[in-house]
């Protein structure tokens, strides 16, 4: 039993790898196989699982208390088949938020319990606000905001900013607070130009 116990998905040995300058507070949720990027905070409680292949997080990114990124076995669906998760650069997942997108790219934002199921992919500068779901799979054109009751749907006409001020702020403020897991991976070395 001991053998069967070992070779499923959760049983899988935790692999993280941590880039220098990310902050990722040591209350965190992290199983399986994640590779986080540099300057990406990850707050207390936020929960990564990588249950169904990889998650490979980028640069700059912002994952709140009690949000959720997950790589999950669907249901009915082969626990061997291997899917690899990618987030981009300068995301927000706000709280209590919940992802399964297969890919989002970057300057995505997340609200509060906003939901993006698995098989759809935010493209870039995306926002699915508060309470609003995305659940059927499709691929958000860029720019687009999901908004109200009845997630209704427009088009930005301005990129939103990645949210720096707040990245540089938590960088330099939830050390002070919290115990955090120690970066293991090493930075790439700069090539020579010649």
């Amino acid at each position: 039993m001991s053998e069967i116990m070992s070779n499923t998905p959760l049983a899988r040995r935790s692999n993280v790898k941590i880039a220098v300058g990310a902050v990722v507070c040591d209350e965190s949720i992290l199983k399986g196989d994640i590779t986080i990027g540099p300057k990406t905070v990850i707050h207390p409680r936020a929960s990564i699982i990588a249950e169904a292949g990889p998650i490979s997080i980028g640069e700059g990114n912002i994952i709140e208390e009690m949000a959720s990124i997950i790589n999950r076995v669907p249901p009915g669906g082969n626990p061997d088949t291997v899917r690899v998760q990618t987030i981009g650069n300068f995301n927000v997942f706000e709280t209590d938020s919940t992802c399964e997108a297969e890919r989002v790219g970057d300057n995505n934002v997340l609200e509060t319990k906003a939901t993006v199921a698995r098989g759809v992919e935010l493209t870039n500068g995306c926002v699915v606000g508060p309470f609003c779901s995305i659940l059927d799979p499709e691929i958000v054109p860029e720019n687009t905001i999901v908004y109200g009751t009845k997630c209704q749907r427009r088009e930005m006409n301005d990129k939103p900013y990645p949210q720096v001020g707040q990245l540089e702020f938590l960088i330099r403020v939830l050390p002070n607070y919290h115990h955090l897991r120690k970066p293991n991976i090493k930075p790439l070395k700069a090539e020579p130009l010649s």
